[in-house]
């Protein structure tokens, strides 16, 4: 019946009677569970359609960290799907954002078990997993609590292992032991991880010396198919990069590196072992975050010459130093990578001294520079010189974002 109250006619329900298979799991595909869930009642050709695995292969579960009733029912509806179209799934995301307290911890915990269990049983397919920004070192998670949700996702690591592709465990926050045999679950009863991707920035808990640990080093050896490798400074080696440049110098593309101020990164690295891999692994771009690392001997350490650096982003948070200097760091350190350089990220609070020549310099010797961000202080007349040398062809950038502080 429609609003008038008259019959639908036969010639009103042709067209969606006689829509291809595709085109309904196209429409499908853009529709929530909610509305899924009552279209599935609207026939049998329907209900079966909702089967589909096309609909299924992506999924991100939420579950809030606040106990409320609008998200009570979360945990469960999470187990539901996993146990109704769990087999169809190809690209997971989990996220627990900031839980309150130890029960949602322990709930949480529960639910994974559970989840995982029953995904681990029913699915084969799985490429992309990512659960992020746990941060397991919070007082939340009580010991018992932190060691059961490692077991399962070990075990669960464990059975997808062979298949899983990419993985994405960024702010775990885990020691170096327990994040080691999460890592070494991916290729157990095996050689070798396969693996591709590997995201492990923030994955060990602050303060680590994780470069040091001869464990660390042995399970990085485990992997031999790595694409793309993100993870922290404080896990940089020698051992390390001769581990990247015997096992993954035909495949390795992007190495993406951060460097808090909180992590350690005194470690001395020899150039040779840098120059090493970059002869080995050709595709090789590399990518720097430094966050409140703004000195320069500091930066000097770090950045050496051999490494073939594509982007670097360095972050004061607008913490201020009167005794620090941008300058040599961009007058002597940064133009050492000019014939490599594509995008700079500039944050800092130079409130103290004037940069916009050596900006200016900088931005014209690195030919390659396609992309520029800066937040400082400057005045406006560099912004014109910028788009001037860009209209003139003296530099590459196409996207230049400025934010005067």
């Amino acid at each position: 019946m429609d609003e008038d109250s008259q019959p639908i006619q036969p010639q009103d329900q042709s067209c969606w009677a006689s829509l291809p298979d595709v085109c309904l799991r196209r429409v499908f595909w853009w529709l929530g569970d909610r509305d899924r869930s009552r279209a599935a009642l609207v026939c049998r050709k329907w209900n079966q359609m909702m089967f589909s695995a096309d609909l299924w292969r992506y999924r991100t579960i939420t579950f809030s960290g606040r106990p409320s009733r609008v998200h009570a029912s979360e945990f469960e509806s999470a187990l539901w799907y996993v146990k109704k179209f769990g087999r169809y799934l190809e690209h997971l995301e989990i996220k627990f954002l900031n839980p309150y307290n130890a029960i949602l911890t322990k709930k949480f915990q529960v639910t994974m078990r559970g989840l995982l269990s029953c995904l681990g049983k029913s699915n084969n397919r799985l490429k992309s997993l990512s659960v992020q920004q746990l941060e397991l070192d919070r007082l939340v998670w009580r010991n018992s609590i932190r060691s059961s949700f490692i077991k399962s996702l070990s075990f669960f690591l464990k059975k997808v292992g062979k298949h899983l592709d990419y993985l994405n465990l960024k702010g775990a926050r885990l020691t170096v032991e327990q994040g080691c045999v999460v890592l070494n679950s991916l290729s157990y009863l095996r050689s070798e991880s396969v693996v591709s991707q590997l995201n492990i920035e923030d994955y060990f808990s602050h303060h680590l010396a994780v470069y040091s640990s001869a464990q660390f080093t042995r399970t990085m050896a485990t992997f031999h198919s790595l694409a793309s490798l993100t993870l922290n400074y404080n896990c940089i080696s020698d051992e390390l990069l001769e581990n990247l440049c015997e096992n993954n110098a035909r495949t390795l593309w992007t190495m993406n590196i951060k460097c808090h101020i909180h992590d350690p990164h005194g470690q001395v690295i020899w150039g040779m072992s840098w120059a090493k891999l970059a002869r080995h692994a050709t595709n090789l771009k590399v990518n720097f975050f430094f966050e409140r690392v703004m000195k320069y001997e500091r930066l000097a350490r770090i950045l050496l010459q051999e490494i073939p650096i594509r982007s670097l982003s360095l972050r004061s948070c607008y913490f201020s130093d009167p005794d620090w200097s941008m300058r040599p760091t961009l007058t002597d350190l940064l133009p050492t990578f000019r014939h490599t350089l594509q995008k700079l990220t500039f944050e800092f609070n130079n409130n103290h001294e004037s940069l916009d020549e050596e900006l200016h310099l900088l931005v014209l010797s690195c030919r390659k520079l396609f992309y520029f961000k800066i937040w400082a202080f400057l005045d406006v007349r560099f912004v014109e010189r910028i788009l001037k040398s860009q209209e003139e062809g003296q530099c590459s950038l196409r996207t230049l974002k400025v934010r005067d502080q």
